[in-house]
C-alpha cells in the first residue's frame, strides 16, 4: 500500500462517538471512543506470538518500518505502521553483556524516533524525541521541529545497545516529539527481551511455555482502520488530538499481541507470562477467572527492571501504560478441559474481556518458582540526598490547554534536573489525575506512596510507576555510566504529546 493511499485512509477516518471513560469507574484517565464497525465475539481468534528477530550479521539487526494492511478484526484489513510491517513488531532477544546494533530503516510516510523503553542506553541511542529519522528519499528540511533542533538523519539510524543491564522485559516504540501517541496507536511497538545466566539458571517455564503478552486497546472506523482522533491525520505537521480526547484515548477493543480478545491452548503446567501494557491511556486490573471455581492466583517473579528478590503471589495484578509484570501461572492445578478467562476488573462491557486460556492436555512439568529469585540491591538514601519534586498537572502550553511538569511544558534545552552520576536522589511525583511516570536511562525503586510504603506492584526495579489521582509517590533514583540529556515524562501518550515531559541532564 503506497504512502498516498495510507495518508488518504488516515485523513478519511472520522472520530467515533465518545463515551465517558474518565475517572474511578474505568480506573483510567481518558475518553473512550466507540468503534463504528460491529465487533466480533471474544475468544475466537488464536493468540499470535510475535516472531523473534533474526540477525542479519553477528549481533546486528535490521528492522524496516513500513506500511502494511493486517487482518486484526476478522474479515477486514486494517492499515498499520509496522516494524517489519507487522504489529507487534519482531521481538529482539539479546544477552546481558553482549552489545548489539539495531538498524531502523524508515519506509513510512512520516518521520520516526525509536526508544528502547527500559534500556540502559547512551543518550545518542536512547531515542531523544527530536532525533528524527526521515523517510527514505525525504529531502525536506527537518533540521528543526517547532523551532527545536535535533539530530536528524535520512532513511536509517543505528541504535547501539550495550546490554549492560539485568535480564528484563523491555519494549521498543516510537518516541517522536508530539506524535508518540498516534505512532504507537498505529502499530509502532515491539518487545525487546534481555536474557542472562542468572535467569537461565532458574527452573522457570521456557520455550512454548513463555509468552510475551502485549496489551493495548483500540477502536475501529467503519472501514476497519484504527480510530485515533489526531488533529492532523497525516501525522506530519499539526500535533495533538481533538479536544474531547486530550485526557487520553481509550479504545473499546482489547488487543493482545495485536489480536482482539484471543484464545490460547495450554498444557496443564506452569506458564511464564511477560505482560506489557502498551496502551496509550488504559490501566488494567487482570484477574484469572475460572467458571464455577475460585479465581486462579498468579505469582509475580519480575517487574520492569527484571527479577524480584523473591516471588509474590497476587489474586489480581494492575498495570498502567508502560509497565511490565513478569508472572507465572500454574495451569497444572486445573483439570484438562478447564477454561481460564483473563478479565480486566477496571473495564466494562467489551473492555472487561482480555484473553482466554484453554487447558487442553496433560503434560510433564519440571519447572518451579524458587523462593529466592535474585539479589536486588537496595538503593540507600543518604541523609543529605538531593530531593526533587515533579508535579504533573494540566496547564497552559503555548496559549492552549495541555499537560505540564512543574507548570512547564517540555523544554528540550532547559533541564529540570542536573543529576550527578552515581548519586542517589529522592524524586517526588505529585499528580492531579492518573499519570504513569516513566524515567529514561536507569530504573528506580519506589520508597513511599503517600505516608505508606510501596504498593503491592511496586517491588523491585521500576522504570514506570503508576501515580494515581492526587497521589504522592517517592522514588529513589540513581543514574550510572552515561552522561547526557534524557527525559522523564508521563506515559499517558496523549499527555506526553501535549508537552508533559521534562529534560534531565546526567552530569
Amino acid at each position: 500500500m503506497g504512502r498516498r493511499a495510507f495518508l488518504g485512509l488516515l485523513g478519511g477516518a472520522a472520530a467515533g462517538a465518545a463515551l465517558a471513560g474518565c475517572g474511578p469507574a474505568s480506573g483510567s484517565t481518558g475518553e473512550q471512543i466507540a468503534s463504528a464497525r460491529p465487533l466480533p465475539p471474544p475468544y475466537r481468534v488464536p493468540l499470535p506470538v510475535p516472531p523473534v528477530a533474526r540477525p542479519v550479521a553477528p549481533d546486528r539487526y535490521l528492522i524496516t518500518q513500513r506500511v502494511a494492511e493486517l487482518e486484526i478484526l476478522p474479515g477486514v484489513r486494517t492499515p498499520v505502521l509496522g516494524y517489519d510491517g507487522i504489529f507487534p513488531g519482531p521481538t529482539v532477544e539479546t544477552r546481558r553483556g553482549r552489545p548489539v546494533v539495531v538498524r531502523h530503516r524508515n519506509e513510512l510516510p512520516v518521520p520516526t524516533v525509536v526508544h528502547l523503553h527500559g534500556g540502559h542506553t547512551a543518550p545518542e541511542h536512547d531515542g531523544w524525541p527530536l532525533d528524527l529519522v526521515l523517510p527514505v528519499g525525504d529531502t525536506s528540511d527537518r533540521s528543526g521541529h517547532h523551532g527545536m533542533a535535533g539530530d536528524v538523519v535520512a532513511g536509517e539510524r543505528d541504535h547501539r545497545y550495550e546490554g549492560d543491564q539485568r535480564a528484563a522485559t523491555l519494549w521498543y516504540h516510537d518516541h517522536r516529539m508530539d506524535f508518540t501517541g498516534p505512532a504507537v496507536h498505529h502499530g509502532l511497538a515491539g518487545f525487546h527481551l534481555v536474557r542472562d545466566d542468572e535467569e537461565d539458571a532458574l527452573p522457570l517455564p521456557r520455550g512454548d511455555r513463555e509468552l510475551p503478552l502485549m496489551l493495548c486497546d483500540r477502536s475501529f472506523t467503519a472501514d476497519g482502520a484504527f480510530d485515533y482522533p489526531s488533529l492532523d491525520r497525516s501525522l506530519r505537521t499539526v500535533p495533538g488530538v481533538e479536544a474531547h480526547a486530550m485526557e487520553g484515548v481509550l479504545g473499546d477493543v482489547v488487543l493482545v499481541n495485536g489480536a482482539p480478545w484471543p484464545v490460547h491452548d495450554v498444557d496443564a503446567a506452569r506458564y511464564r507470562l511477560r505482560v506489557l501494557n502498551a496502551s496509550g491511556a488504559r490501566r488494567y486490573r487482570l484477574v484469572c477467572t475460572v467458571a464455577g471455581g475460585p479465581d486462579l492466583p498468579v505469582t509475580q517473579i519480575g517487574s520492569d527492571g527484571g527479577l524480584l528478590a523473591a516471588p509474590v503471589e497476587h489474586a489480581a495484578v494492575e498495570l498502567a501504560p508502560g509497565e511490565r509484570l513478569d508472572l507465572v501461572v500454574d495451569f497444572g492445578v486445573l483439570p484438562v478441559g478447564t477454561e481460564v478467562t483473563v478479565r480486566n476488573a477496571l473495564g466494562s462491557g467489551t473492555t472487561s474481556d482480555v484473553l482466554r486460556f484453554r487447558v487442553v492436555r496433560a503434560a510433564r512439568d519440571d519447572t518451579a518458582v524458587p523462593p529466592v529469585l535474585s539479589v536486588v540491591e537496595p538503593l540507600v538514601v543518604p541523609v543529605d540526598a538531593t530531593r526533587r519534586t515533579f508535579t504533573f498537572a494540566r496547564g497552559p502550553v503555548g496559549g492552549h490547554r495541555g499537560w505540564t511538569i512543574n507548570g512547564r511544558p517540555f523544554e528540550p534545552d532547559v533541564p529540570q534536573a542536573r543529576t550527578p552520576l552515581g548519586e542517589v536522589e529522592v524524586w517526588r511525583f505529585v499528580t492531579d489525575v492518573h499519570h504513569p511516570v516513566h524515567v529514561h536511562l536507569d530504573p528506580f525503586q519506589v520508597l513511599h506512596r503517600g505516608t505508606g510504603g510501596p504498593g503491592p506492584f511496586d517491588g523491585g526495579w521500576k522504570d514506570t510507576v503508576d501515580v494515581r489521582p492526587a497521589e504522592v509517590v517517592d522514588v529513589a533514583v540513581r543514574f550510572t555510566d552515561h552522561r547526557g540529556r534524557y527525559v522523564l515524562h508521563c506515559h499517558n501518550l496523549e499527555h506526553e504529546d501535549m508537552a508533559m515531559m521534562a529534560t534531565v541532564h546526567t552530569v
